[in-house]
């Protein structure tokens, strides 16, 4: 079905209130118009192509429709003579993206209840609107009516009639014929007459029944004081039918907490849901269960929910800009927390314009803590956590992830976050590093901590943690023992492997020169890439390829053609290393492996050149930045000096005074 809007006329006894747009565009409602508000209802009727005639100001008619951000196909049909003709040669000029469909016809200028379009459109019948109750106009239309049919249409009958508009909903056979009368006429230079002139023809073919809304809305605005009247009686009639509220979720699980409120905000007006981004969801929570698509077909099926649009940030303030509804709905859960702020910003951005926030108690039971725990526990496991990674580099363009050593720093790296600017920030991945894994052992770096050791790391964070694993892997060992590595790994869950270009016993690259390393031959170390990919048995776990060249300084031609080779090899990502605190030599690596490879992504460790942004490293084309040892660096000295604290004074006094608390620290250990 396509609605079919005439918006072609002049306006002329509107006055100053047309003179620099088309009458439709008349506020009748705060900064709803006359024709926002038919194509709003349209929308909410489920129709989804309009054809709309235009003629003065229809470049200003277009950039105000599009202006609209509603999900409708508009066609837009000129009127070259708008000023010359009557709308039945509006119609004729729109003919070709009319004919064999149903049809919703109405003038541009008519305002009409919600109940009334859909009980037209429901309607099996060919219809049009009249009033058996409305005063019989002098200069206006009348139908005539017989057998509850719809028998003449026009100004000068007065016998058998009832007042009518021309809001109609015609079926397809009856429009077509009504569609030839009106060809007719054009063709014949027949132009400066009404349409239902040549419906009075036809009306023994074209079958139209009176459908009868006696007292509730329908009428056109052709004066200032019918505006003026009209918009009393939408006031009146509206109520909270015209307020619009917002809420936002991010749930891919609804439960009944979620419907509750849903019911109380509906009942403030029409309701629009923001459903966050999967971006969004992944920056300050859990990575969502369902992808946004199928979470947001899951609200567009609640009943009650008129919209549902996506929500790009966790900061409300661009999505309530665009929609400034009159509500926001949301639970009281955010009074203190993490996202106080965004709720101050709310009331701020709600405040500029004269809306409102709505707060209900927050649903806490247990039985909806046991749902959240049985989504962690799914995120957990071990094939829901090897691919995320992949779709992480492919949501935020660059991630970032956090040295990991033990269960309670899988648990910091999982649960801290941070507001800044309206946006939330965390980590979205672990790193488990050989470094950080021998040292948290009391063992030096050098391949010592067997894998059954390390693997055991794994296992402990794995236990308490959801996010991606990705592993140093060293030099990854023999050829024939790193498939085995592989395929525990991937077993595991871990999403990515890293392992270096070196060979022999395994030195820390930040000595670079100082102590003698052995770089790979790129033909061994592609075939230990090659024989990695070909154990592995899915397609979510990732090889990354370390490049030890300007850590060994043998030059950039060196890096880049390692780079070329082992990506051809089959490597899924590229990392490059530096010693060096200027960050150049890295950057001009990017820029040289991304003017011939683009897809492949480049992973970054920015110890030692730890000045440059997230932001400037991302626009450059890196795409995964680990910070590799920062919670072992930062841990091992705070522990020295609380064990001198004690020393220091013979007492604990002194140093629980610069101590977390356990009842903090138990609270980031989940109870499961």
């Amino acid at each position: 079905m396509k609605a079919l809007i005439l918006n072609s006329g002049l306006g002329h006894r509107m006055g100053v209130l047309t003179s620099e747009h088309p009458k439709c565009m008349t506020e009748i409602a705060g900064k709803e118009t006359i024709l926002s508000r038919q194509l709003k209802l349209l929308e909410r009727a489920g129709i989804r192509e309009v054809v709309m005639t235009t003629g003065y100001f229809d470049k200003v008619l277009m950039d105000y429709c599009d202006s609209l951000g509603l999900s409708l196909h508009i066609e837009f049909v000129n009127n070259p003579v708008y000023d010359k003709t009557n709308y039945i040669y509006s119609i004729y000029c729109a003919r070709d993206y009319l004919r064999d469909e149903d049809i919703v016809l109405m003038h541009g200028d008519l305002v009409f209840e919600e109940s009334v379009l859909k009980d037209l459109i429901a309607c099996d019948k060919s219809c049009m609107k009249v009033s058996s109750t409305a005063p019989i106009p002098e200069k206006d239309f009348k139908a005539v009516i017989k057998d509850g049919y719809v028998q003449k249409v026009g100004i000068e009958f007065f016998d058998d009639v009832n007042e009518c508009q021309a809001l109609y909903k015609l079926n397809k056979e009856d429009w077509n014929v009504w569609l030839d009368s009106i060809e007719k006429f054009c063709d014949e230079k027949n132009t400066n007459v009404y349409a239902e002139n040549a419906l009075n023809v036809v009306t023994d073919r074209c079958r139209i029944f009176a459908y009868d809304v006696k007292d509730r809305l329908c009428a056109e605005i052709d004066t200032p004081e019918d505006l003026e009247m009209i918009k009393e009686r939408l006031n009146e009639v509206t109520g909270n039918s015209d307020k619009t509220v917002y809420m936002c979720f991010s749930a891919d699980m609804i439960h009944s907490g979620h419907i509750a409120i849903i019911r109380k905000a509906e009942k403030l007006g029409r309701l629009t849901i923001g459903v966050l981004s999967d971006e969004a969801v992944a920056s300050y929570k859990r990575y969502p269960l369902l992808p946004w698509e199928e979470r947001k077909s899951v609200f567009e099926n609640i009943a009650g929910v008129e919209k549902v649009v996506e929500q790009k940030e966790l900061s409300y303030k661009a999505i309530l800009e665009e929609l400034r509804p009159d509500y926001v709905v949301h639970g009281d859960d955010w009074k203190e927390g993490f996202q106080k702020p965004i709720r101050d910003e709310v009331c701020e951005v709600l405040a500029s314009y004269g809306g409102q926030l709505v707060e209900y108690p927050y649903s806490k039971e247990d039985k909806y803590d046991e749902l959240e725990k049985r989504s962690r526990a799914t995120l957990g496991m071990p094939d829901q956590r090897r691919g995320r990674l992949r779709k992480l580099i492919d949501m935020k363009g660059c991630i970032t992830a956090l040295e990991a050593h033990s269960g309670i720093t899988g648990l910091i790296c999982e649960n801290t976050k941070v507001v800044q600017d309206g946006k939330t920030y965390q980590f979205d991945a672990m790193w488990i590093s050989s470094l950080c894994d021998s040292t948290a052992k009391g063992k030096p770096d050098i391949e010592l901590v067997d894998m059954t050791s390390r693997f055991r790391t794994i296992e402990d964070i794995t236990e308490v943690t959801t996010k991606p694993i990705i592993f140093d892997g060293d030099t990854g060992g023999l050829t024939e023992h790193f498939v085995y590595t592989v395929r525990s790994l991937e077993r595991m869950g871990v999403s990515m492997v890293i392992i270096e270009d070196k060979t022999g016993l395994k030195k820390n690259s930040l000595f670079g020169t100082e102590v003698e390393q052995t770089q790979d031959s790129i033909e061994n170390f592609s075939a230990k890439i090659k024989a990695g990919k070909a154990a592995q048995r899915t397609k979510d776990f990732m090889i990354c390829a370390r490049i030890e060249s300007l850590i060994l300084e043998r030059g950039m031609d060196d890096a880049i053609t390692r780079a070329f080779a082992f990506a051809d090899a089959g490597a899924d990502a590229i990392m490059i290393h530096s010693r060096k605190k200027d960050p150049s030599e890295i950057f001009e690596f990017i820029k040289l492996f991304r003017e011939k490879n683009k897809t492949t992504p480049i992973v970054l460790v920015p110890t030692s050149f730890n000045t440059v942004y997230e932001d400037e490293f991302k626009e450059a084309g890196a795409n995964v930045l680990i910070y590799a040892n920062q919670l072992t660096r930062t841990g091992f000295p705070a522990m020295q000096n609380a064990a001198k604290l004690i020393l220091e004074n013979h007492r604990a006094k002194e140093c629980d005074d610069i101590c977390m608390s356990i009842k903090d620290i138990i609270t980031l250990i989940p109870e499961e």
